[in-house]
């Protein structure tokens, strides 16, 4: 059992670059994952979303891969045309306020567009820190054979954490489980009162209107309706059924969530039918004791995955 709530961080220091992947997750009833990448990383996110849903059944993710290039060879170009189109404006704005004043260089030189600077990082990937995977690959996509061990990690130390959490919540929802089966028991011991009080009734009803002129198959007929009308075996057997399946879910299957979900729909179901019918005060205490353990178990399953 794993919770849907979690969090992970792993950096790399190298050379050449600095790579960092967090994750942290959130409950929701679906899966729902939010990758924030480098804009020149963007053809990477399909890969990275399909590796968490490879690794994650429910709950919102949110991934954020950082990848800081150090040493990147960088081509610089001059802008001509906005260089002279500067030029000529702080020459007129000049001659307009008559100042004779010429545009410096550093005023040129931090003007939008007069350098052009671009990183060249399939150069530094061909040095070796951060090299191709091979031509058949997309831009982008040679960056994977070193951001994947990374991200692998991180899911790693992620998951890790969920199965913490996971645990001690199992243990917790495992624990008012064992409540729901005691109480069990002791409606169950009281199955026998409950059928015996709705004969005692029925004929005790008879005796006062029909005196000592009563019709014993009458009395057994009418006992048989009731006995149908308000009985509580069937709904003990369905319950019992899925407390032991409700347990069984917990041990076979990691990502239990939405089968334990629903197995709480029928257990509350069988519980309030019980609790409709019996006038017994024991067993309507616990009926009120297993109301309170499920709900408890229910508000623990918001977080299970």
């Amino acid at each position: 059992m794993k919770s849907m709530t979690g969090f992970a961080y792993r950096e790399v220091q190298e050379n050449n670059f600095s790579l960092s992947v967090e994750i942290r997750s959130y409950n929701s009833r679906f899966l729902e994952i939010y990758v924030n990448l480098p804009p020149w990383l963007s053809t990477l996110e399909t890969a990275v979303r399909e590796y968490i849903a490879s690794r994650c059944v429910r709950g919102k993710i949110e991934v954020s891969l950082r990848l800081r290039e150090h040493n990147a060879p960088v081509k610089v170009a001059v802008n001509q045309e906005a260089v002279r189109a500067y030029g000529e404006a702080i020459q007129k704005v000049a001659d307009i306020l008559q100042i004779d004043e010429k545009p410096s260089l550093a005023m040129i030189l931090g003007m939008e567009g007069v350098l052009e600077i671009e990183r060249n990082r399939d150069a530094i990937r061909q040095e070796g820190t951060l090299h191709p995977s091979g031509p058949e690959h997309s831009p982008g996509s040679s960056y994977w054979d070193q951001i994947e061990p990374v991200l692998k990690n991180a899911v790693d130390d992620f998951d890790a954490e969920r199965v913490r959490e996971g645990r001690h919540t199992q243990e917790d929802i495992l624990s008012h489980i064992a409540i729901l089966e005691s109480s069990l028991k002791t409606v169950s011991s009281f199955a026998p009162q409950i059928e015996s009080s709705i004969k005692e009734n029925l004929k005790s009803r008879f005796a006062e209107v029909l005196g000592n002129q009563i019709d014993e198959n009458r009395i057994l007929a009418e006992t048989a309706v009731l006995l149908m009308k308000y009985t509580i075996s069937e709904e003990l057997s369905r319950l019992s059924s899925h407390l032991a399946e409700f347990r069984a879910e917990t041990e076979r299957n990691p990502s239990p969530g939405k089968k334990l979900d629903f197995l709480c729909q029928e257990i509350n179901r069988e519980i309030n039918t019980i609790g409709s019918k019996t006038p017994i005060l024991e067993v309507s205490r616990a009926v009120v004791d297993m109301k309170n353990s499920l709900e408890n178990v229910r508000e623990q399953l918001r977080n299970v995955e």
